[in-house]
């Protein structure tokens, strides 16, 4: 009965992150007048705020000297603060710019995008289904191209740079707020000195627009920390399938949000791209839960599951 109550709680608490993930893209807009990078510097420089306090609170602390006595490491970690600088700027730019459909693709395409880097990269070799959902992953895309006249290219970016940003994750092996918290204080005296440039050159909006907006602002860094907390808490409760089925809400809301909420066009191609995409998907979930009933151990013979080291939806 326990371990009934405690998988309920970790579906909620799933939901819970990939709804709000999903949800995100009401809470961008009204950050306006600020402009996409100016977002994304608060975002950073709260955010390393929030994750202070949070991990005051839990006293984790020991990784800190452990990383910085790691010089491959800590430049891996760079590399990740980087790629997630862009996917977090692309994601809120778009949305801003009323591409939040375009938006949700990246985020749909993302497993299919990363299973392509796990070939090309660290030669693992597909199972003929996954070489069929790739496949027809790569017609969606094109046939998404011709529809909107271009290549997606904010579906691709948000797709390879977060794909790139979970390999080296992977190879990093840092919890979740450990990890984003060393990501974000790298970046935070870069997205400090721009706000204080922005400041000196009378464009900063924070303060100008009035509390309601600043506090806005500030409230990035909860944005950005309670998805991850409920992501964490999710993570030691259920089955990493039943997480890896739930990535899935935070692309629907949003795209859903795109086509009902900002009313953006769908005209028939981009129907059939999309319609491409989920095929795939579907594909690609029923092979893995093919896969996983063949090689589940018995019940009392079953190790206990890792925690995945980050959520599979940073925007």
């Amino acid at each position: 009965m326990k371990a009934e109550n405690e998988q309920r709680t970790g579906l909620l608490y799933g939901i819970g992150a990939y709804g709000m993930w999903g949800l995100v893209p009401l809470f961008w807009p009204l950050l306006k007048p600020s402009d996409a990078v100016e977002i994304l510097a608060h975002r950073m420089v709260w955010s390393v705020a929030v994750l202070g306090v949070i991990l005051l609170a839990l006293r984790r602390w020991s990784w800190i000297r452990t990383l910085v006595q790691q010089p491959r490491k800590l430049a891996l970690t760079s590399l990740a603060a980087a790629l997630i600088t862009v996917n977090w700027g692309v994601y809120i730019w778009a949305v801003n710019n009323g591409q939040v459909v375009e938006a949700s693709l990246g985020y749909f395409i993302n497993p299919l995008v990363t299973i392509g880097m796990g070939v090309l990269v660290l030669g693992e070799r597909l199972r003929p289904a996954q070489w069929t959902a790739v496949g027809i992953g790569a017609a969606a895309v094109l046939v998404l191209a011709i529809g909107y006249g271009r290549p997606p290219w904010i579906s691709l970016v948000l797709a390879c740079s977060f794909a790139t940003y979970g390999l080296i994750k992977k190879k990093i092996n840092m919890g979740g707020v450990e990890s984003l918290a060393a990501e974000t204080a790298i970046l935070f005296l870069p997205a400090l000195g721009y706000l204080l440039w922005l400041g000196g050159r009378d464009q900063l909006t924070f303060g100008s627009e009035g509390a309601g907006h600043a506090a806005l602002l500030a409230a990035t860094g909860l944005v950005t920390a309670l998805p991850l907390i409920c992501f964490g808490a999710a993570a030691i409760r259920v089955p990493l399938s039943t997480l890896g089925l739930l990535q899935y809400l935070a692309p629907v809301f949003q795209f859903a949000l795109g086509v009902v909420y900002f009313h953006e066009a769908m005209p028939p191609e981009r129907w059939a791209g999309f319609g491409l995409v989920w095929v795939a998907l579907a594909l690609l979930t029923w092979d893995a839960l093919r896969a996983a009933r063949r090689t589940r151990p018995p019940l009392e013979a079953a190790p206990l599951e890792p925690l995945p080291s980050q959520p599979a939806q940073p925007a």
